[in-house]
């Protein structure tokens, strides 16, 4: 059962067909509190975020939750930053194993702390670039961390034959011209997110 204080993870759950167990909003919650602390007052997070920040960053990554498919699944963050989205998601998937890949120091910290702080067991950090990690991984995850053909370049480098990125675009993604060469794509959308784009699903064809 869902304390008061959770309630909120309960109705975001909801909306978006989620399931999130009070164990999850718990640590949930508490990566909320970090990146508020910690993250945003070294310019990790926008602070025009700052009033915003559970729907358009923590809610917004939790929206992959059903694109990742059932265990086991072992997940690459690509430039994790502040540990958006692979945080969250490792958070609500604890069944699957994420390593989340950075190259500035702040952010290495920052993750390295948070992974320690909420006990992510599922979770290692990797302090490098994502071309220097080896392979492969069933899904790659890029938020905010290039634009779609480089991603889509660096990912299929790192994917098994039939692994998937999920990539978080902009609300002016366009799939006739936003398409990397060698990619199939889906789209997910969220509706109820006001200024999210779409998750696009690349797969090779």
């Amino acid at each position: 059962m869902f304390h008061v204080k959770h309630e909120a993870w309960g109705r975001w759950g909801d909306m978006l067909g989620l399931e999130i167990d009070a164990a999850a909003a718990e640590r949930l919650d508490a990566y909320e509190r970090l990146l508020l602390e910690k993250a945003l007052p070294l310019g990790m997070i926008g602070r025009a975020d700052r009033e915003h920040l559970r729907e358009r960053h923590v809610v917004d990554s939790l929206r992959a939750i059903p694109l990742l498919g059932p265990a086991p699944k072992e997940v690459v963050d690509l430039g994790s930053g502040a540990g958006l989205p692979g945080i969250p998601l490792a958070i609500a998937r604890p069944d699957l194993s994420f390593c989340l890949t950075e190259l500035r120091g702040r952010r290495v910290a920052f993750l390295e702390l948070t992974v320690d702080d909420l006990q992510l067991r599922n979770v290692r950090v990797f302090p490098s670039g994502a071309e220097d990690l080896p392979g492969p991984f069933d899904v790659c995850l890029s938020r905010a961390f290039a634009e779609p053909g480089r991603a889509w370049a660096v990912a299929e480098s790192l994917l098994s034959p039939t692994g998937k990125l999920l990539f978080w675009a902009g609300r002016s993604f366009d799939v006739t011209s936003g398409t990397p060469g060698g990619a199939r794509i889906s789209v997910s959308t969220a509706p109820e997110l006001a200024d999210a784009g779409p998750v696009v699903i690349m797969t090779r064809q």
